[in-house]
């Protein structure tokens, strides 16, 4: 079972944007899982936690990115920051928007790494645990402190109780705690 984003449509329109999408947050957030259901079959799917893979991308990038053409999903690529020149090479040699989605933890020296290397290609989104409205499986939309916006979605809302309240703290809001409810 999935569990819609209410960032997807953001995620999809920075794509549109960059030709890198970096999607940070901590792990088992749903920052794949996401991903892999915003994309389209022709983009590939490789993931740095393959300690083989990983080795490949960091001892020879050229190779990895030889291998694994765009459009490209590359999961945790904090593991192998030495593709980020050789991803720079590829867009700008292409010019075109979205081909390379990318997944990362929060570490500040991949941001940094990222940022660097990608400067004014890459469009960052922090992805974070699951919402009250995610979870509930409610329409959801980017928080905004609009009055009028937080009013009418007072009615929208269901309100919690003390006991729920207190079980959704204790639980949490990682994707894979609410799969079976």
């Amino acid at each position: 079972m999935y569990i819609k984003r209410a960032i997807e449509e953001s995620v999809l329109k920075i794509s549109k944007t960059f030709p890198v999408l970096l999607v940070t947050g901590p792990r088992q957030v749903g920052k794949t899982t996401m991903l892999k259901r915003l994309a389209d079959e022709s983009r590939s799917y490789v993931s740095l936690d393959d300690p083989d893979i990983r080795s490949m991308a960091r001892g020879d990038p050229a190779l990895f990115m030889q291998r694994f053409t765009p459009p490209v999903l590359i999961d945790e690529i904090q593991y192998a920051p030495e593709i980020l020149p050789y991803i720079k090479m590829s867009v700008d040699t292409s010019g075109k928007k979205g081909e390379y989605w990318l997944t990362g933890s929060q570490a500040f020296h991949m941001m940094k790494n990222v940022s660097e290397s990608l400067a004014g290609r890459v469009g960052i989104v922090q992805l974070l645990g699951l919402s009250c409205s995610e979870i509930d499986f409610r329409p959801s939309e980017p928080f905004t402190t609009s009055p009028e916006r937080l009013m009418s979605r007072l009615k929208q809302t269901r309100q919690l109780g003390l006991r729920d309240l207190y079980e959704r703290i204790f639980r949490g809001s990682f994707p894979a705690l609410y799969k079976e409810t």
